[in-house]
């Protein structure tokens, strides 16, 4: 093992397993939060969920699901009930690899769909299977099937999200 590596990881990093977010990482999934969240309002859209795949500890940047429930004094640290989509977001230090290769994880748990967010090609990978997806880019309408949603995407790469 490199320790060097080791060394140059903070805490963030060390504890979640993964980079910590970038402006443009954070302004991205701010605004798929509100989108998706705003076409999708029966569903749940939640950020940061820890998932339990096989024992791995996995945290997408967003999980949709049918419906969670806020539920006072019985949370849950790890979720293992599967969503819908997980939706991951390319940080300045990752490897597109380290995430073409989590769609595999995500699709054995059961996903129906896995995005991959690439920020400096304002583009959004959705997969529909590890080896199937489709590529919508700049100012496409970004449409997934199974979720029977469509999203403009010159709303998710912009600084400032506005509703129309």
């Amino acid at each position: 093992m490199d320790t060097a590596a080791i060394t140059n990881i903070s805490a963030y990093e060390a504890e979640r397993g993964k980079p910590a977010s970038s402006k443009n990482h954070a302004i991205i999934e701010r605004n798929l939060l509100i989108m998706l969240s705003l076409k999708l309002s029966a569903k749940d859209v939640l950020p940061e969920l820890s998932l339990n795949i096989n024992g791995k500890e996995r945290i997408p940047d967003l999980t949709i699901y049918p419906t969670v429930s806020f539920t006072p004094f019985v949370d849950e640290t790890k979720m293992s009930e599967v969503p819908l989509t997980t939706i991951e977001i390319l940080s300045a230090s990752q490897k597109i690899s380290d995430l073409t290769s989590k769609s595999g994880e995500y699709f054995d748990f059961g996903v129906q769909s896995y995005w991959l967010v690439i920020p400096e090609l304002r583009s959004i990978y959705v997969f529909s299977s590890p080896e199937k997806h489709e590529v919508f880019a700049n100012e496409e309408i970004l449409k997934d099937s199974s979720l029977g949603i469509e999203l403009d995407l010159k709303q998710v790469f912009v600084e400032k999200f506005r509703l129309e």
